[in-house]
Order: structure tokens, then sequence, then C-alpha cells
């Protein structure tokens, strides 16, 4: 009987209420609640007391401040449309799940203020830490969690920074074992379909990797033959269609991730461009689908749901006070299938003349 008006009690107990019981404003209880903001020792015990006594208890937050845990995780991704980012989170959330705790996903769209936004949103929710993707990224979110000690983990790169925690690989090298593996079939003429550099260091760096590749063998990326599109298969399409006009067309096309081979594959049969014959095509990511399209895709694989998990296992040993390695590499491997070989004969006899 005690503990049913204890139930009805805690219906109609408010904000206000603690406040009052406290002896502090509202605000100080909300910011006490949802960490979004310094509140002394003393205050949070008072604050605490009062919750406990009066039975507030909204949404869990009450049973959070008393342990100082909400066992959330925040992880922000660019997007949801590349299935290696869901992967990731899904591989975060495996992890933690096992270990009675949660996730709240959003995305940034690639927009660093849309990430900031998504980063405070999540802070003001309470959780323990975050991933976030990439290392490129205004100073002041990293600033805004480092002052109220909230570890975070980038993902998808090495940060070169001691004081980053990551759980990555190398973007550059990766891109550069690609762009070697056409250029040791014969190619010379290259094409590159890049994603958007702008506020993403993974493309980036894969750009560089694909440069520095040609550069080791006297070779540059033509002005005409690179651009940059929107990780979605129709960019690739339109990108593949453009390179194609040129004369003379690349007998070879890296693209920036598999969403963008695709499409340049997809245009490819639609213009009767023969693959690998008439113009090899390679992207990054190793998606499902890159193993199942025709011609099959050659593509670097990217372990995305151990970058989740060792992201996690980082975040959890930092929460326990355990030791954890700051910087964390996962093997990336290329994988040679159907969609890339020598190049026309004509063009190597062009070469040789």
């Amino acid at each position: 009987m005690q503990k049913k008006t204890r139930r009805r009690q805690s219906e109609r107990v408010r904000v206000e209420d603690v406040a009052a019981a406290a002896g502090v404003s509202g605000a100080t209880v909300s910011r006490a609640i949802n960490r979004t903001g310094p509140v002394s020792e003393a205050i949070r015990q008072r604050i605490e007391k009062a919750v406990v006594e009066l039975g507030y208890v909204p949404n869990g937050a009450a049973r959070a401040l008393a342990s100082h845990r909400t066992r959330v995780i925040g992880v922000v991704i660019p997007t949801l449309e590349n299935a290696n980012f869901a992967i990731t989170a899904e591989g975060a959330q495996r992890y933690l799940m096992k270990r009675g705790y949660h996730i709240l996903v959003a995305t940034s769209d690639y927009d660093p203020d849309q990430e900031w936004e998504q980063v405070q949103s999540l802070v003001s929710h309470g959780v323990d830490g975050i991933v976030l993707v990439g290392a490129q990224r205004d100073a002041s979110v990293v600033e805004f969690l480092r002052s109220r000690r909230l570890p975070f983990v980038v993902t998808w790169t090495l940060a070169g920074d001691a004081s980053t925690p990551c759980v990555g690989f190398d973007n550059a090298e990766a891109a550069r074992k690609l762009a070697t593996h056409l250029i040791n079939l014969g190619h010379r003429h290259i094409g590159v379909i890049a994603g958007l550099t702008r506020n993403n260091d993974r493309a980036a760096a894969r750009l560089e990797g694909v440069r520095r590749a040609l550069s080791d063998h006297k070779l540059v990326v033509a002005r005409e033959m690179l651009l940059e599109r929107p990780y979605r298969i129709v960019e690739g399409q339109l990108a593949l269609r453009a390179l194609m006009a040129m004369s003379p067309a690349p007998t070879a096309v890296v693209c920036g991730n598999d969403h963008l081979a695709f499409g340049a594959l997809i245009e490819c049969g639609r213009q009767g461009i023969r693959v690998p014959e008439q113009v090899s095509v390679v992207g990054f990511d190793d998606l499902e689908f890159a193993s199942q399209i025709v011609p099959s895709l050659t593509t670097v694989q990217v372990p995305a749901e151990e970058i989740g998990r060792r992201a996690a296992e980082y975040l959890l040993a930092h929460l326990a006070g355990e030791a954890a390695p700051p910087t964390t590499e996962v093997t990336v491997s290329l994988i040679v299938r159907d969609s890339s070989g020598p190049p026309p004969r004509a063009s190597r006899a062009a070469e040789d003349g």
C-alpha cells in the first residue's frame, strides 16, 4: 500500500518541488539532472537527496543523477545513407547492450555546424560518452567535451594527435594501394570521382593517396579528370558520364566510395561501355552489394562493425577508469574483383608509341 502511495506522489512531483526542497532554482535542478552545466558537488548532493525523498523520477534521470551515469552513449555519424556508418553504429550498439548500455544516434550530413548541434543535444540528454566520425571539426566541439570531462573517440581515421583518441585507419595509404593496383595493371590515364573533400578529412585523405600513387610513377591527375561529388549513386552516374565524354577518356576510374562506384558501373552498363575491357572502375568501403554487382567491384574492405565495437570498448574502459590505448588501427584490405583489369590495347599501344 505504501508503494502505491509513493507512485501516486511521484506523478505529482515537479522540478519546482525538487528545487524548493533543495533550496535552488529549477534551472539548477535541470542542469544537475541533465548534466548540461556546472553544478557544485554540495548542491548536487542536496538535489539528489530531494529527488530521492520526493520520489521525483523524470524518465530515469534521477537514477542517473545518483550514479552520475545514464548508461547511454551518443553516436554522431555523417549519414545513414552509407550502410557502413549504420554498421559502425550497430557494432557499437551490439557491444554496449551486452554491458547494460544503450546508444543515441544522430546524423550531421557532413555539416560541422549540424554536428556541433547534435553533440550539444546529446550532452543535454546526459550521454556518458560520444563516438564521432573523422578528426576534422571545429576546436570548440572538442573543448566543449573536454570541459565537461566527457569521453569521446573519433572513428574512420587516425587522428595523428596523441591527445585525440581514435579508432580507424590510414585513408590515404589505403587509397594509394588502390590506385597503385591500377597503375600496376598498366593504366596511365586515370580519372577520379572523389567525395566532397570540404569538411571531410577521409575524402581528402583518399584523394591525396591517389595523387601520391600517381606521383610515385611520375603521373598526375589531370584537372579535368578530377570530379568531386556527394556520396550518392546518381552522382557516380553523372560523373562517369562526364569523364567518358572527354578525349581521351580515362582507362580507369577511382571512386571515393562504393556508392559512387556503383553509379559509375550502372552508367557504363547504360552506355554499353564494357568493364573492365574498356574502362576499369574501383571503389572504397566494400559494401555488401560490391561482391554481387556485375561486374563485381574491386574495392577497399573496411571493417565497419569492428570500428564501432572498438570505439565502444574504448569509451567503456575510459568510464571504468581502465587504461585504454588512445589509438586503435584497424586493418583494411584491397579486394580485387572483376571490375579492374588492364587498359584497352589501343591505349597501351599509344603509351608504347
